[in-house]
């Protein structure tokens, strides 16, 4: 699906669902601005939009189609040969949490930011880029006025939309810590060491995407203009934020586990203590039953007309004798 906006710079909408044929004269024309979203597109779509309009350098159309583990951003300058304007190339992830599959789910969203253009590129349905599009259409704040704006819009939307996942895997770590006291089977200890790789892969993520927005924040870029350098800014507050927040989840089920485990061993000593004190007690019951057991010619005790409740009442009292021994030293 290929959406395609112009804007006036005061962030009207100019037309929409371009033909690709007008999109040179649109980018010549230096009152509009272009927004093209590329979602699933074809390897005939990526040629016609990414080169033969935008004209954009190999290596950025390499790795915008192929999956890029880590976010990044790179600035291109057009050489003598080269046919497109400058422009930025950054690789951001999406995230969605998924209670129901405990798993993180990653979208990459590729930005191509000019002075006069936006290019975004996506497999997937991602949430920011459609409250994006209503926001420009419908929103009376025209964010749509300079693609650096828009850019902040979108990366900030998809910062927004790390707090609901967040606050599913809260709820998560939360019912975890439940569990780790109430029921600490098998099937928990599998949760939490799912749980807690997904965190991992959520700060893996943020790591990198905090290193991309830092230089956004420090107005490393030409084409960001130096008034919306602090709202960049605020977007690497709000993820920084949120890599603290994944810190402390690390932190909260590296203490479940800690939890999981020592339930888990007292559990184990109540039974091995369970059984040590029935061997005890069934020790005296063992021995006389063994010795009255071998049943020699010469035992006089084989003969005795009482014998058999001679050995119950020395059984008997044997283990009585036991258990008021361990009752006195408090063993149990």
């Amino acid at each position: 699906m290929i959406r395609s906006f112009a804007f006036t710079t005061q962030g009207r909408l100019h037309s929409k669902d371009l033909q690709v044929f007008l999109m040179p004269t649109l980018l010549a024309d230096t009152n509009l601005f272009l927004w093209v979203d590329l979602e699933n597109p074809t390897p005939e779509e990526v040629r016609r939009f990414l080169e033969d309009v935008f004209h954009f350098h190999p290596l950025s159309i390499e790795d915008c189609v192929t999956v890029s583990p880590s976010p990044k951003v790179e600035e291109y300058s057009p050489r003598e040969e080269d046919r497109f304007a400058p422009y930025l190339f950054m690789v951001i992830h999406a995230v969605d949490y998924s209670r129901k599959d405990g798993v993180f789910a990653t979208s990459e969203l590729d930005f191509f930011l000019g002075k006069n253009f936006l290019v975004t590129y996506h497999v997937v349905p991602i949430k920011g880029i459609q409250a994006a599009e209503e926001r420009c259409l419908k929103s009376n704040v025209h964010i749509a006025r300079a693609p650096d704006r828009l850019a902040y819009s979108l990366l900030d939307g998809i910062v927004e939309n790390y707090k609901p996942a967040l606050e599913e895997l809260s709820i998560e770590i939360g019912e975890l810590s439940e569990q780790a006291l109430q029921n600490p089977g098998k099937e928990t200890l599998n949760k939490i060491i799912q749980v807690k790789k997904e965190v991992l892969h959520l700060r893996q993520i943020i790591g990198p995407q905090r290193e991309v927005l830092a230089r956004f924040a420090r107005g490393e870029f030409k084409l960001i203009r130096a008034h919306l350098v602090p709202y960049y800014r605020n977007v690497y507050d709000g993820l920084f934020h949120i890599s603290e927040l994944a810190q402390n989840y690390t932190d909260s089920l590296t203490g479940i586990l800690q939890v999981y485990l020592n339930v888990s061993s007292n559990q184990t000593g109540e039974v091995i203590k369970l059984l040590t004190l029935i061997t005890i007690f069934t020790t005296p019951l063992m021995m006389v039953g063994t010795w009255y057991g071998m049943n020699f010619h010469d035992m006089p005790e084989v003969n005795w007309h009482h014998g058999y409740w001679i050995a119950l009442v020395l059984t008997m009292g044997a283990t009585a004798a036991t258990i008021w021994y361990f009752k006195k030293k408090r063993w149990f």
